[in-house]
């Protein structure tokens, strides 16, 4: 049961890294070009990566270790890169619970792809709590009021899909590789290599976001440092503990659910706490309506998580 307590821990942390995320978006980047952080990660997760490479080497040479084997735990990562895009056009459309809600789509892409890729079964419970935790994203959209919210919760949403879909993909890609000879910090610093490389090529593709990393860098006389170098090491505790449980799980899909219909009620109870006490850095919606549709959302990821026992 081990791979519950990386998957409780890795809830934890990346909940933190989401609203740290949001405060920076729309406290520095006043939701403009938020992903022009990616200049930062790009440089971050490279120093990482060869610091870890060094330290794994010393247990299993780097040279004994497949091309290809290399090269798809690279790819991983830059899946992994490439999603933060969607991602923070999500925190710039919409308030971090809603994310997390939007996130349900990982259940069912885990459950397909994992068919597809790592032969796993389904059952027919299987697909009725999917159809059910499917059904919490949904609620979201249908709950705005006027159209134009509609719209804008169904655009906040596509793009969650977006992200989630490249990151089940990197996740899958990283667990079809994982061996027992190859050390686990091999394969982390690898993959944290890949994500350094496809943030290094997203920056060097969009000058637009590197003018505006160093616009917000100057601006706030480096302060936006400190929330990136805590959402930073928020992100690495999360990878690390999201790919030990993946490895330690029955099954993928398994992790995905029980760590994607326990994200939204732990963001929400976040929200709740730092929009009372830190009104620009929680940002949620309090009203009833938001609450009880929010409460609506997490009763269907419950009985979805039940229905999937």
């Amino acid at each position: 049961m081990n791979w519950l307590i990386f998957t409780a821990v890795s809830v934890l942390s990346d909940s933190s890294r989401i609203y740290i995320d949001n405060y920076i978006s729309d406290y520095y980047y006043k939701g403009k070009n938020a992903a022009a952080q990616k200049f930062f990660y790009a440089a971050a997760f490279i120093v990482l990566a060869l610091v870890l490479l060094v330290i794994g080497n010393i247990y299993y040479p780097l040279l004994e270790i497949p091309f290809s084997t290399i090269i798809l735990f690279i790819i991983s990562g830059m899946f992994v890169s490439v999603a933060g895009i969607p991602y923070y056009k999500v925190l710039e459309l919409d308030n971090s619970t809603n994310l997390s809600i939007f996130v349900q789509f990982s259940p069912i892409l885990y459950l397909i792809f994992g068919v597809i890729f790592l032969g796993e079964n389904i059952s027919i419970m299987q697909l009725i709590a999917f159809f059910v935790i499917l059904a919490a994203p949904l609620s979201i959209i249908l709950s705005a009021k006027k159209r134009d919210a509609k719209r804008l919760e169904f655009k906040a949403a596509m793009y969650a899909f977006l992200y989630v879909m490249m990151i089940v993909v990197g996740n899958l890609i990283f667990v079809k590789q994982n061996t027992v000879e190859i050390p686990f910090v091999t394969e982390l610093a690898l993959t944290f290599l890949g994500k350094g490389i496809g943030n290094t090529i997203i920056t060097i593709l969009m000058p637009k976001w590197r003018k505006r990393y160093h616009e917000v860098s100057k601006k706030s006389h480096g302060k936006v440092y400190r929330p990136l170098f805590c959402t930073f090491a928020a992100c690495i505790l999360k990878d690390v503990m999201q790919y030990s449980a993946m490895i330690a799980a029955p099954s993928v899909a398994l992790v995905s659910v029980v760590a994607d219909s326990s994200k939204p009620v732990v963001i929400f109870i976040m929200g709740i706490i730092m929009t009372m006490l830190w009104p620009k850095f929680g940002r949620e919606d309090l009203s009833r309506r938001s609450i009880a549709v929010h409460l609506l959302t997490t009763i269907l990821i419950v009985i979805g998580v039940f229905l999937l026992q």
